[in-house]
């Protein structure tokens, strides 16, 4: 690269901000009319971004990246038809840009409200995921906000394809290409530059592993959106129907390893562990599942389940390993998962309609459910038809991250000549 880091990302910043003050008065058809020309773009470019893809997959490979993160990074015609949709649903979601709410008259005579507008400049840092790249992109589009994107280096080929295209589109709708851009540069300094542009970006969403979102937390002078990792419990009540418990059981562990909705922890209740414990064993061991459990669980399940350590308990395994605990009562399964999870995505099943309601209301978590498997803790299955990430922050939005989220309000007066006395 001729510039240095620093001007590199000094001028994407300020084409950023350019590209978000057009983008904040666009009308609606025409935001619709660039998601559909990156959409022929994207779909016209398939084959030259799977190649990219298989690039960074054998390098990922030489680099002996784990499972987990290989399949993250895997883009196949199935998951490429399935960004393709998601963009499609992004479409047909409704503009949350000039919603105006809550308009009232004052005693003066105003007429005051609040209107959604976009944040401005968003700086979003990430892993793996190719398909994080359209998704993020289609919600900026959308919901009127420019967005530097800085994908990890196992990607970037994907990334800087599926790039070309989203700018294509952009262009042939007459928006500013600088309104999606991908860093170039693997170089890690590049992010320590965006999370220090306080003059161009508005706030920085990391999506990532613990070291990622410490560092961004930590260093960054902008506000973050963290979306943190998925240690997600199921708790298996006493009063479970078990046929539902098994099916919820193994689907939020095997249905997908590497991803953060997926259930790192299995907490059952004393009442019903030696009828259930057996025949969800019996599940995982088709799946070559790796079991920790407590020293209750061993009793159960014979001494070749591996103790499960303090460690355990806070450990997002992203992979083929679980960790089991018989606990007394749902206050116990409520304590552990306080203070063991991420506050990402916890579920009880149970057929008490009374201990449902306080699991969901004394569980801190940005997903509650209640008989359901944590998978669909995700921005597609909740209708936001993508997500720019899931928020384990209370503050300014919480859970899978859609339009919404990447908006804020603005306090509005309408008047006729009134002046204040």
């Amino acid at each position: 690269m001729q510039q240095s880091i620093e001007q590199y990302m000094h001028n994407v910043g300020q084409q950023a901000r350019e590209a978000s003050q057009v983008l904040a008065s666009a009308s609606t058809q025409l935001k619709n009319a660039a998601l559909q020309a990156i959409y022929d773009c994207l779909n016209a470019q398939q084959d030259a971004i799977l190649a990219a893809n298989q690039i960074d997959m054998n390098n990922g490979r030489e680099k002996q990246l784990d499972s987990a993160l290989l399949d993250r990074l895997e883009l196949n015609p199935a998951r490429f038809a399935g960004m393709l949709q998601g963009l499609k649903d992004v479409m047909t979601l409704v503009d949350p840009i000039g919603e105006i709410t809550d308009l009232a008259y004052r005693p003066s005579g105003i007429q005051l409200g609040k209107m959604r507008v976009p944040l401005g400049v968003v700086g979003m840092i990430y892993e793996s995921r190719p398909n994080v790249t359209l998704e993020a992109a289609s919600l900026a589009i959308k919901s009127g906000n420019a967005i530097i994107l800085r994908g990890g280096s196992e990607a970037i080929n994907a990334n800087q394809a599926i790039a070309t295209a989203i700018q294509q589109g952009l262009q042939q709708a007459g928006l500013p290409e600088h309104a999606v851009q991908v860093i170039a540069t693997a170089d890690r300094a590049a992010v320590g530059q965006l999370i220090t542009l306080t003059e161009f970006v508005d706030v920085i969403i990391p999506r990532g592993g613990k070291s990622l979102i410490e560092r961004i937390t930590q260093e960054a002078r902008i506000p973050v959106i963290k979306h943190l990792d998925g240690n997600c419990h199921v708790y298996v009540d006493a009063q479970a129907d078990l046929t539902k418990a098994l099916n919820i059981a193994f689907n939020a562990k095997t249905h997908r390893y590497g991803v953060c909705n997926a259930m790192e922890s299995l907490l059952v209740h004393q009442a019903v562990a030696e009828e259930f414990l057996p025949q969800i064993a019996e599940r995982y061991a088709t799946k070559q599942l790796e079991l920790r459990g407590c020293d209750a669980v061993k009793a159960i399940l014979g001494d070749h389940i591996i103790t499960a350590t303090e460690d355990d308990w806070y450990t997002e395994y992203l992979g083929p390993i679980l960790a089991i605990k018989i606990v007394a009562d749902m206050d116990e399964a409520i304590r552990h998962i306080n203070k063991y999870g991420s506050h990402h995505t916890d579920a009880i099943v149970t057929e008490n309609y009374t201990l449902a309601r306080q699991f969901l209301a004394r569980v801190d978590s940005s997903s509650v459910m209640i008989n359901a498997s944590t998978r669909f803790a995700d921005g597609f299955e909740y209708g936001l038809g993508a997500e720019i990430g899931i928020s384990t922050d209370k503050i300014h939005a919480r859970g899978p991250v859609g339009l919404e989220g990447l908006t804020s309000q603005k306090w509005i007066v309408f008047g006729d000549g009134q002046i204040r006395h």
